[in-house]
């Protein structure tokens, strides 16, 4: 019965870590100095969010159709965040020979980020986390009504 609860609930646990992930994105664009490696600055790289299906063990599933249950079984139950993984396309190098961090020739390396693309990210996270509350609400309210049906 809480099964379609469950699984919003889950979508909107790890839409809004994606918008998290994106507004940090975004907020450290023109980070030069985001990771110290083998003494030397690294410029912030752009993290992305890696998620995939929550399914039910094959054991549970197994035991499920042994007991020749009534309704039907799904093995899906939700999303679930598998990791933040950064983003390994190359340093945009801009001339500035003016910043501190600017090598012999004048050239700094730029964080990976781009952000057209960020904001293209945040926008589908935004409207999948507004679909999720949605259906998450419409549930509910299913549920409501079906208790009222007793009165």
């Amino acid at each position: 019965m809480f099964d379609s609860l469950n699984i919003s609930a889950s979508a909107l646990t790890a839409q809004r870590l994606r918008m998290d992930v994106t507004s940090s994105n975004i907020a450290n664009a023109s980070t030069t100095r985001g990771k110290l490696v083998n003494g030397q600055w690294e410029p912030y790289r752009r993290k992305m969010v890696v998620m995939e299906p929550r399914v039910n063990s094959f054991n549970q599933v197994l035991q499920g159709q042994l007991e020749k249950q009534t309704q039907p079984q799904t093995n899906l139950q939700g999303v679930k965040v598998t990791g933040i993984v950064e983003d390994q396309t190359p340093f945009k190098m801009v001339y500035d020979p003016t910043n501190p961090d600017a090598n012999a020739d004048g050239y700094v390396n730029m964080p990976n980020v781009d952000l057209s693309k960020e904001m293209v990210d945040m926008l589908a996270a935004s409207r999948a986390y507004e679909a999720n509350v949605t259906s998450f609400n419409t549930g509910k309210s299913i549920m409501l009504k079906a208790l009222e049906i007793g009165r």
